[in-house]
C-alpha cells in the first residue's frame, strides 16, 4: 500500500520582500494558513500592504474578486521576529536576500523552534541546498526557487539537496501543483538550471556593452527582435537587481572554478556605485 505524503496546512514564509510577499500571496490565495515573518513590525506590515496592493491589481485584471482578496488577507498572520515563528508550522520557506551565511543563521535558529517533522525550503536562486541543509534536517530540506513576479510566473524549480528524501520532494511537488505552479525537478549544482543559463547570458551582454560592441538599447533590441525574448538582458538585469546578478555570478564562478563565469568588471563597478537597476532608480537604464 502506497504511503500517503504528509499534508501541508500551516506555512511560515521568512522574509517579506519582493519574493517573500509574493510567495505568501500565492499560498494564502489558495487557502493555506501563512505566517509571514519579518525582522520588525514595520517591515512585516509593509509586506502585507504590498500583498494587498498586488491583490488589487489582480482584481483590476479580473483574475480574482474582492471576496478572494479579503479571504487571502485573512489567511496571513504577520509575525515580527524569528523567535516568534509558529512552532507547529508544517513547512518553512526562507525567502531572504541571497547570502549563504544569513540563510544558515536563520535555519540554525529555527531548527530548535519548529517541530521536528517540519520541512525546510529555501527560495535561493543559486546557493547550494546541500550546504544550507548540512546541520539542519538534510533529508527534509529542499529548494523552492520561485520566479519573479511570483503571482504571475508559473515555474518553480524544486531542488534536491544531496540528502533530500523522496517524501520531501513529493510533498513539495504536490504543494507546487496545488497552488497552480509548474514544478521542475533540479539537482543541486551552482545556479541550478535557470540562473546557470540566464546569468552568463546577462553577464555576456554586459561585457558587450563594456567593450563598446553596441549601446544598451541596441543589445536589448537584438535579443528582443532577433531572439524573441520578451525583455532584453540589460533591462532584465535592472529588473532583477544588479547586486543580485553579481551575487549569483560569484556563486557560479566560485562553485565551478571556471573563468567563463567571471563577473564582468562593469557589473562589479556598477554595484559598487549603487547603480542597482530599478530599485535604485538607475542601472543600465534610468527609471523615474
Amino acid at each position: 500500500m502506497k504511503e500517503k505524503n504528509m499534508e501541508i496546512k500551516n506555512i511560515s514564509v521568512i522574509g517579506g520582500g519582493t519574493m517573500g510577499n509574493g510567495i505568501a500571496h500565492v499560498l494564502a490565495l489558495k487557502d493555506y494558513q501563512v505566517n509571514l515573518v519579518e525582522q520588525t513590525e514595520e517591515l512585516v506590515n509593509k509586506a502585507v500592504k504590498n500583498i494587498s496592493a498586488n491583490l488589487d491589481r489582480q482584481i483590476k485584471k479580473e483574475i480574482i474578486n474582492l471576496e478572494d482578496k479579503n479571504r487571502t488577507l485573512k489567511n496571513i498572520i504577520a509575525i515580527s521576529g524569528i523567535k516568534n515563528i509558529h512552532a507547529e508550522t508544517d513547512l518553512v520557506i526562507e525567502a531572504i536576500y541571497e547570502n549563504k551565511d544569513a540563510k544558515l543563521k536563520i535555519f540554525n535558529e529555527i531548527n530548535n523552534i519548529v517541530k521536528q517533522d517540519s520541512i525546510f525550503a529555501s527560495n535561493t536562486s543559486s546557493i547550494s541546498i546541500t550546504e544550507l541543509s548540512a546541520n539542519n534536517r538534510p533529508e527534509k530540506f529542499i529548494g523552492m526557487h520561485f520566479m519573479n513576479p511570483v503571482p504571475v510566473m508559473q515555474l518553480v524549480e524544486i531542488i534536491r539537496g544531496y540528502s533530500t528524501n523522496n517524501e520531501t520532494f513529493n510533498v513539495i511537488k504536490e504543494l507546487t501543483l496545488k497552488i497552480g505552479k509548474i514544478p521542475v525537478e533540479v539537482f543541486d549544482y551552482p545556479g541550478f538550471i535557470s540562473n546557470r543559463i540566464l546569468m552568463p547570458m546577462i553577464n555576456e551582454a554586459i561585457y558587450a556593452l563594456m567593450e563598446g560592441v553596441a549601446s544598451a538599447e541596441s543589445i536589448d533590441t537584438v535579443m528582443k527582435l532577433g531572439m524573441n525574448h520578451p525583455m532584453g538582458p540589460l533591462t532584465l538585469a535592472d529588473f532583477i537587481g544588479l547586486d543580485v546578478c553579481l551575487a549569483i555570478m560569484e556563486v557560479l564562478y566560485t562553485g565551478f572554478n571556471d573563468s567563463k563565469y567571471r563577473p564582468c568588471p562593469l557589473l562589479k563597478k556598477m554595484v559598487a556605485a549603487k547603480k542597482l537597476g530599478r530599485k535604485s532608480g538607475e542601472g543600465f537604464f534610468k527609471y523615474a
